[in-house]
């Protein structure tokens, strides 16, 4: 017979220690007994990118790519033509927030990009067609005092329809929708949240 092979000192493999370390479903080293899930929150991103075609294209191939759970995606100049800025909304755990950051950056149109902080002036439009049913209990007097007392305006009143404007946050969009389930809403229409930082802190 051959000479036994010597191998390496120390205990066989079963007789080793092995943690109890798990991993939840995005690589992260959780504690034993935790369920190691990561609650989603709302994060806004403000990213400067170069104003040239295909831009909106690549960002959002790119989520569409990675599934990322976007709440908003907008677009449009700024103050300096060779730029664009991009606003947007996702919904997602930390762990997802942190990669939506990263993978804005690689994007090679992307000049850089950023979280905005709570604090941000968000705002967003929306308009709300609702059905006329004035002469079934609810009044058009009614709707303008509501209208009025909430800020809003009424943009057209035709064909058995009123169509409103809405501004504000997503919370205040939110809001006013179901204030006006009441009225029955026939269709809505949102632009998505623009942002920018409060005061002199720099956006992007």
């Amino acid at each position: 017979m051959g000479e036994k092979s010597k191998g390496l000192k120390g205990p066989s493999p079963s007789d080793r220690p092995h943690p109890n370390e798990r991993r939840n479903p995005q690589g992260i080293r959780i504690d034993p007994g935790s369920s190691g899930e990561l609650e989603n929150r709302l994060a806004t991103f403000s990213a400067l990118v170069k104003h040239e075609p295909g831009v909106l294209a690549k960002v959002s191939g790119l989520f569409s790519r990675r599934q990322f759970n976007i709440e908003s995606l907008t677009v449009g100049p700024t103050e300096d033509e060779n730029s664009a800025r991009i606003t947007l909304v996702v919904d997602e755990n930390d762990t997802g927030i942190i990669q939506v950051k990263k993978q804005l950056a690689k994007l090679l149109p992307v000049i850089s990009v950023k979280e905005l902080s709570e604090d941000a002036v968000e705002r967003e439009l929306c308009l709300v067609k609702i059905t006329n049913h004035f002469d079934q209990g609810n009044s058009l007097e009614q709707l303008k005092e509501l209208v009025e007392k909430e800020g809003v305006d009424i943009l057209d009143i035709s064909d058995g329809t009123v169509t409103i404007e809405v501004r504000g946050s997503k919370r205040d969009i939110d809001d006013m929708i179901e204030m006006f389930d009441e009225f029955e809403i026939k269709e809505v229409a949102r632009t998505g949240t623009v942002a920018l930082e409060r005061g002199s802190k720099k956006t992007t």
